[in-house]
């Protein structure tokens, strides 16, 4: 397996030429667009009066969830997900917007309609981002970095509002760069660039490593993409499970998955593995309504509905349990999914033991296949 992982680093450090070369190198040309602060934006651009201010979507009573937050919201710690209440005692001038998904849905299909301008390769992960894979383009650009420009230029004429982009010959590099100047940029990262744009990299960055996963590298001397890639396989086998061949190639800029724009879902969900152990039945209904509220964006996003929500609890000692309900119609809205959840968590009390993970997924789906997506594997976390 170490083999096969050396010769396809030595495969793509021999292409140094710039990424608009693709005579004969078998390499792709991979454009990962994330709009800015999605959500939030489109409120303040409906609304003047919003812009400059620290905009949160979602509910700002009870048991409310951010959904987004502006660029001003996030100075102050404000993050999607996260609790209402904890929202406003980290910005006490935090605006709430309810969600409009309707409108969110019809600007992402102006900017989808867009990116079918140049391929037809698409892979949406959620309204406000999407892979295109441009190797081959419609219009015969035939670069990369000039095809996220003009996507780019577009967006902003046509909703204005901003977008990020990477362009990279893999997902997994594409996706690092749109992030990397994010609000209203673009990074590019060339064949031959992407071991070394990796190296200096928190590991926390990449995709799949979450806050405990963090935690746990951590442990093993592990901070950074050049940490990572110091391990061998077989270390970051016995460490991280089926886990660790990915993290291999992603030390190494290597990624092999293609853009996949017909993939239906068999579900979606979300899940949170908790920092310490919680044993507060208050704090895990709190957290249920938080991951509610994330599976219910991702549902909104893949235009889909279903009729099973699946309740998945793990505890201290590991013991993993998942309890299911079907209902005869589908599932609602937001809070329908919701309150299933909460009567599947509460169903499960008292706890025996303190509890190390908690997620939910909605299955028994049905998707307007032009929109379906497959997010990348479950390897990450709230």
């Amino acid at each position: 397996m170490q083999q096969g992982w050396l010769g396809a680093i030595k495969g793509y450090n021999r292409v140094m030429a710039d990424e608009e070369d693709d005579s004969g190198s078998g390499l792709r040309k991979i454009i990962h667009v994330d709009m800015d602060a999605f959500f939030a934006s489109v409120e303040q651009r409906d609304d003047p009066d919003l812009r400059g201010k620290p905009v949160a979507v979602g509910g700002a009573s009870g048991r409310g969830v951010v959904a987004a937050a502006s660029y001003e919201a996030r100075k102050f710690g404000v993050r999607s997900a996260m609790p209402s209440s904890r929202a406003l005692r980290l910005c006490p001038d935090l605006i709430f917007r309810k969600s409009r998904f309707d409108v969110y849905r019809e600007v992402s299909q102006q900017i989808r309609a867009i990116f079918r301008d140049y391929t037809p390769h698409v892979e949406p992960l959620s309204l406000d981002e999407a892979y295109l894979d441009v190797t081959h383009d419609l219009k015969g650009i035939g670069s990369a970095t000039r095809i996220a420009e003009e996507i780019r230029a577009r967006i902003r004429a046509d909703t204005q509002l901003t977008a990020s982009a990477g362009v990279s010959y893999n997902k997994f590099l594409a996706k690092l760069a749109s992030d990397q100047n994010k609000p209203d940029g673009l990074c590019v990262i060339r064949p031959g660039e992407g071991a070394q744009f990796v190296q200096s990299l928190p590991v926390r960055r990449f995709h799949g490593v979450g806050p405990r996963g963090a935690e746990k590298m951590a442990r093993l001397g592990i901070e950074t993409g050049a940490d990572l890639a110091a391990k061998d396989i077989a270390f970051l086998r016995a460490n991280f499970g089926s886990m660790g061949d990915y993290l291999f190639g992603a030390a190494r800029g290597i990624d092999h998955r293609a853009v996949r724009a017909d993939r239906i879902r068999k579900s979606i969900g979300a899940e949170r593995t908790f920092h310490e152990n919680i044993t507060e039945v208050s704090e895990l209904r709190e957290t249920c309504e938080t991951i509610a509220a994330t599976v219910w964006e991702r549902v909104e996003a893949n235009s889909a509905r279903g009729r099973t929500i699946t309740l998945k609890l793990r505890y201290a000692d590991f013991t993993t349990l998942t309890r299911a309900r079907s209902v005869r119609n589908w599932i609602a809205d937001r809070e329908h999914f919701a309150s299933l959840g909460r009567a599947l968590l509460d169903d499960l009390m008292p706890l025996p033991q303190p509890v190390r993970l908690l997620g939910l997924t909605l299955s028994g789906l049905e998707q307007d296949n032009d929109r379906a997506s497959e997010a990348d594997a479950q390897l990450s976390l709230l």
